[in-house]
């Protein structure tokens, strides 16, 4: 079955830097976009990045432009997101997603299969 399992996250000071992981299985990476969204309490589901099968195109909210950075390896079946200079306002839930194709702006609607999150935290 399809699974997406995320990890990476954790506790880390302003201005730190985190990666994370998306490890899939149960399908054939090559064809899919993989997205990033993150949720902080009492907010909506947000989109952070996204990135096409190919890796052609890649996609940021301007929230996370020029700080974080998508990127895969179809053939270890991962998705990565590196996220430096990290704020307080990053703290949230960060889950990938399996998705046709990488749009903006990302809707989590067109993303049908998520793994479970992993926490992000930044705090001094």
């Amino acid at each position: 079955q399809v699974q997406l399992v995320e990890s990476g996250g954790g506790l880390v000071q302003p201005g730190g830097s985190l990666r994370l992981s998306c490890a899939a299985s149960g399908f054939t990476l090559d064809y899919y976009a993989i997205g990033w969204f993150r949720q902080a309490p009492g907010k909506e589901r947000e989109g952070v990045s996204c990135i096409s099968s190919n890796s052609g195109i890649k996609n940021y909210a301007d929230s996370v432009k020029g700080r974080f950075t998508i990127s895969r390896d179809n053939a270890k079946n991962m998705v990565y997101l590196q996220m430096d200079s990290l704020k307080p306002e990053d703290t949230a839930v960060y889950y990938c997603a399996r998705g046709n194709a990488c749009l903006a702006p990302m809707k989590p609607s067109s993303y049908r299969y998520w793994g479970q999150g992993t926490q992000v935290t930044v705090s001094s």
